[in-house]
């Protein structure tokens, strides 16, 4: 039934893209918050399905700690899961990725929609100072930058070294971060086809405030708390 439940969600996800892709490419004349609004519809469409037919929902906890204003959310990154759910939990956003995810045929083209910051991860220095230019214009819109610092999705139980690019970011621009932890991973794993049935479990750690604190220190900060937090998450996740 599982297996069925997945088939059935995939094809008519990627089914919907195929749709709403083109259909969204006509919002291009629009304000970004017009746009934005309609585009994420998608993302919404998406999560009715997966609790309908795979009975996988959500839970967030810790929204009390968003601030009013634009942040840089630093997150963890196990699965498509939260590329598509933070578009439901956090104010409109755009995200740190890599460039190629924009080659993509009708969807990478409406994904350019959003002003995303894409970005050559063999660049170096020159990526980075690219994320400061775009992310600071972003941010200075009212728009919050969701960077993955880990830069690859991560199977549960393992972590990456955290890259810098979003903790510099914050410093340079003097914007709040958002640290983020959650256990998609278990449910819809980043290789895997099964969509695993049960709740999710994402948690909004307390702002880092980013004034007066160096990049090195940002990272550190979010990385201590996230990686904590995720012990506790894939605990509840095994039990």
């Amino acid at each position: 039934m599982a297996l069925f439940r997945s088939v059935l969600f995939n094809l008519l996800m990627w089914s919907s893209v195929a749709i709403y892709a083109p259909l969204s490419l006509l919002t291009i004349v629009l304000p970004f918050s017009w746009r934005y609004r309609i585009i994420r519809q998608w993302a919404r469409w998406q999560m009715i399905m997966l609790i309908k037919l795979c009975g996988l929902g959500f839970r967030v906890e810790g929204r009390e700690h968003l601030p009013p204003g634009a942040a840089v959310i630093l997150s963890k990154h196990q699965s498509a899961w939260e590329t598509i759910a933070f578009q439901e939990i956090f104010p409109p956003q755009t995200w740190v990725l890599k460039r190629e995810l924009l080659w993509i045929p009708l969807f990478g083209w409406a994904l350019a929609l959003l002003r995303p910051i894409a970005i050559d991860r063999r660049a170096g220095r020159k990526a980075i100072e690219q994320v400061i230019e775009q992310g600071r214009d972003r941010l200075q819109s009212g728009i919050w930058v969701v960077v993955f610092p880990e830069g690859t999705r991560v199977a549960p139980g393992t972590r990456r070294r955290y890259g810098i690019g979003g903790a510099v970011l914050a410093a340079a621009t003097g914007y709040p971060v958002v640290p983020v932890a959650h256990n998609a991973g278990s449910f819809w794993p980043r290789r895997g086809f099964l969509k695993h049935p049960g709740t999710i479990r994402v948690v909004i750690g307390p702002v880092i405030d980013s004034r007066g604190k160096t990049a090195e220190e940002i990272r550190q900060i979010a990385e201590a708390w996230i990686e904590t937090t995720m012990v506790e998450l894939q605990g509840s996740s095994s039990s």
